[in-house]
Parts: C-alpha cells; structure tokens; sequence
C-alpha cells in the first residue's frame, strides 16, 4: 500500500457533500464477521491468525474487481503509518495498537475497508460523507455477500452472526453518524441531548469511536446492541434519531444567531485570526479553532475558507498527517511548529 497515494486526497468520509454535510460529516456502517474453521481471535494462536489473514489477501481480487483496492499488512508498515490510517479512519485504534498477524483491505476511493483481525476476523465498513446511511447500507450489503460467496461465516440459526463481543451477535452491525454539534455545546444543551440518546440505547463517542475524545465539537452516535434486531431495524433507528440530533442543532445555531451573533462572529473570526499567525499550535487547540472556523462558514459569517479546505484541515493537522507532509518524523513540539507553519500557509492560500 503506498500511503502518499492517500496523502493527495481528503478522506471520504471528510468530502463535505451529501445530504445535511453542514453538520452530519459522514454515515458509516461497520459489519463483524467471524469465518468458520478458525478460533475467535482471544482462542486463537498465531498460525490461526496467519491462515485467516492469507485467506484474505487470496480473495481481495474477486472483492474489489479492476484492481481498486490495496492490501496492508499491518505487521510490515511502520507505526507511522498505522497511525496514518487510524487517522484516516480506515482501521480502528485496537487494531493500529496491537501484535500479531492482521492487515487492512482499503479500496483507492476510501469507500470500503476490511480490518483483518481485529476483535473478529473481520471488520467490514463502508462511509460517506452526509447523511445517507441507506447507500453505506447498500454498498457494505454488496461487499459482504461478495464475501460471503467465497467464505464461511460463523453464523447461528437462532443467534445469527456469531461474534467475539455478545453485544454484536446478531446481524454483527454497527451504524454511527458524525456530527458536528458546536451550537448545542456552546450553548451547554449537548449534555442533554446526550441524556436523551443514553435511554434509547444509542452511544456517543468522539471522531475515532470507542475510546477516543471529542475533540472540536465532533460526535460519533451509534447503536451498542445488535441482537434481536434486524440490519433494517438498526439502520431506522440511527435514521429516526439524527434528524431530531440536526433539528436541535440548527435551532441552537439559529438562537446563536438571534441573541449571541457577536459572539458567535468573533469566535470564528478569531478562530481564523490565530491559526493564520499562531507560531505554534496542539492539534486539539487546532481542532477547537477549526471547529468555531467551520461554524462561522456554516452560518454564513465567514466568507472564507471554505468548508473543502477546513475538512481538509481537520485531517491534515492530525500527527501523522502532518510529518507525512512534512516528509520526516518529527517530535510533540516539533510538531506543534509544523502544523503551526502549515495552518498559516493554507490559509494565506498557498
């Protein structure tokens, strides 16, 4: 896999388009499959993994046809580079941080990925940028019984899709939504809304889901259990719930712009103002500014830049991101002076 490939292009999950982009940032839905014949990953032994890994890469021509997809193995690429991904949102933290055999199958246009490995054999997911869980469905639908018609999944007639975790036995899906929700935390609603989503069983994490935190107003909603319920049963629920999530966004965005304007007008603009000059910048004080920088775009109180180059932003000041375009590793402090030099450039425009 060559990363620099990756390193020209936004994430797909980072697009800015799609329905209701201004704040829903991507739909995703993830699948976790088991293959029969092999140990869950906690029982099994290197070999196992090994096996399973090699069944996968044989197979990968048939899933993505016209050559569209890369293989990592994730044993074989520097650290730097799993972080790269991680970052990208192509593999989760777990499997970026552990040992052993395990790799990723990642399409050319982010579309798809095939963790190997991971917590089940497989973690399957499909994203794309807004709301619109119906074509991720559609199109991780189509990669897993492309899969499916050249391996064995554990599967249980009562139970459904045998997993490591309980609470993904089923149909072994997990649906999430980001967005980005700064007017309901600038105007100290969010912990409600959080309240509400915990008493229909949905979860709240931050950009890179289980673990992480929310870093620039950025939220990740999604269902925490499977069994019992149908792949469509799950999809409405998460589609029942993020229209109310947006609603209260734009009424808080709206109350903003009536009685806090001024406010709300010099924390982009100052936003802009510091990561133009700064010297030297965290990326979470960098996420912050950019988030205010995005809300000022979205409400029409900036005119530039525009929300293209602010996703592109949000992932590019990441660290691994940063000393991939910088060409070389670089220390914390280091860093904050690179992402500093780059933030000042891109919005001068160079």
């Amino acid at each position: 896999m060559k990363i620099e490939y990756f390193l020209s292009r936004p994430g797909q999950w980072l697009y800015g388009e799609g329905p209701e982009s201004d704040i829903v940032i991507s739909s995703r839905i993830r699948l976790a499959r088991n293959l029969t014949g092999f140990p869950f990953l906690v029982r099994s032994n290197a070999q196992d993994r090994t096996q399973v890994k090699e069944t996968l890469r044989k197979i990968m021509p048939n899933l993505f046809p016209g050559k569209d997809a890369d293989f990592a193995d994730l044993q074989k690429i520097p650290p730097i580079d799993r972080l790269f991904l991680l970052e990208r949102q192509l593999i989760s933290r777990e499997i970026a941080e552990t040992d052993g055999p395990r790799a990723v199958i990642v399409d050319r246009n982010e579309r798809f990925s095939i963790m190997v490995n991971e917590e089940d054999h497989l973690r399957i997911q499909s994203v794309t940028s807004g709301l619109d869980l119906q074509k991720v469905w559609k199109l991780i639908n189509e990669l897993d019984d492309r899969l499916e018609s050249r391996v064995n999944f554990a599967f249980h007639e009562k139970w459904g899709y045998l997993t490591a975790c309980p609470t993904n036995v089923g149909t072994g899906m997990r649906v999430s939504v980001m967005l980005h929700l700064p007017a309901l935390v600038i105007s100290k609603e969010i912990e409600k809304v959080f309240r509400s989503l915990q008493k229909v069983n949905l979860a709240v994490r931050g950009m890179y889901g289980e673990g992480s935190q929310a870093l620039g107003d950025f939220f990740q909603i999604s269902n925490q259990v499977t069994l019992g319920k149908s792949e469509e049963e799950l999809i409405q629920k998460v589609s029942d719930i993020v229209p109310q999530i947006i609603s209260y966004e734009r009424q808080a965005r709206d109350f903003l712009r009536k009685e806090k304007l001024d406010m709300i007008l010099d924390r982009s603009s100052r936003a802009v103002g510091v990561l133009s000059t700064a010297r030297t910048i965290s990326s979470e004080e960098a996420m912050d500014h950019l988030s205010n920088i995005r809300l000022g775009v979205n409400m029409e109180l900036l005119d530039a830049p525009n929300i293209r180059t602010v996703n592109d932003l949000l992932l590019h000041i990441q660290p691994a991101h940063l000393q991939k375009l910088v060409g070389a590793p670089l220390n914390a402090n280091d860093r904050d002076l690179a992402r500093a030099q780059y933030l000042r450039k891109r919005l001068a425009g160079n």
